[in-house]
């Protein structure tokens, strides 16, 4: 017997074969039954998977589950000081220029500057003037931290 298929051309001759629903159905049903069968193992390699990842994380030695927790804790310290770095300059470029911290979105202090400098020509030359008490006597402004203002207060009131 020969495997080889010979496929004929419709001649004029030969009529063109029709099918019932019962034949399209069988069909179909052939070529569904067929594609299943190749992945009908496929489950159980997915378990199997599953069980392979749990071996190895078992097999991981205590200094490897140690080294992934450092790293962990190092990502996380990175980020915690990139933050602190940011809100630093922030505040710094606040405390310098009299534009709200709130405002300012950069993360370096140069980013932080050139948008006090956008905002402040943005806002225009609005005079300053001093902060008066009720005699009259200007009242010298303080800012920053709190370590700041107890020098200041301190360097007034008690080094006189």
């Amino acid at each position: 017997m020969n495997d080889e298929t010979v496929i004929q051309e419709p001649t004029a001759q030969q009529e063109t074969k029709t099918f019932t629903q019962a034949d399209v159905d069988r069909i179909v049903a052939d070529r569904l039954s067929r594609e299943r069968a190749k992945y009908e193992g496929f489950e159980d390699l997915k378990a199997k998977a599953a069980k392979y990842d749990e071996a190895q994380e078992a097999a991981k030695t205590d200094l490897q589950r140690a080294q992934d927790q450092a790293n962990s804790f190092k990502a996380q310290l990175e980020a915690l000081q990139n933050e602190v770095n940011t809100r630093n300059a922030r505040d710094k470029v606040a405390a310098e220029t009299g534009i709200p911290a709130s405002l300012l979105t950069g993360a370096t202090e140069e980013e932080c500057q050139a948008q006090a400098a956008a905002l402040t020509k943005w806002r225009g030359d609005q005079p300053k003037y001093p902060a008066l008490n009720d005699k009259g006597e200007v009242v010298r402004q303080t800012g920053g931290a709190t370590r700041d203002q107890f020098a200041d207060w301190f360097s007034q009131n008690l080094s006189k």
